[in-house]
């Protein structure tokens, strides 16, 4: 698919970008995201000034994509055990065939 124009306002401010049509929702969603997030801040915290909301969002999003890629990892692991403990076990079983 080819690339569109679109704009997308985060803190109040306008950013044009070109992205392939397939990413079009997911940008707009990320966008929507981090507004809705920003704007909890500043219901929550004493915090105006949008570059520390902006900070704060970034320092969100980032930690809960690294406990993200730390739960795959462990999860990954997990499988990895289990499939070389069935392996063990059917080669223990074929061979006493």
């Amino acid at each position: 698919m080819g690339e569109i124009s679109i704009k997308i306002n985060i803190a109040d401010r306008v950013y044009p970008l070109k992205v392939n049509m397939e990413e079009e929702e997911i940008i707009r969603r990320a966008a929507k995201l981090i507004n809705d997030r920003i704007k909890e801040y500043q219901e929550n915290y004493a915090v105006r000034d949008k570059q520390d909301l902006l900070s704060m969002c970034v320092l969100h999003y980032a930690t809960s994509s690294l406990k993200a890629d730390m739960k795959v990892t462990v999860e990954d692991t997990e499988v990895t055990e289990k499939v070389y403990q069935l392996d063990y076990l059917l080669s223990e079983f074929f061979s006493k065939q």
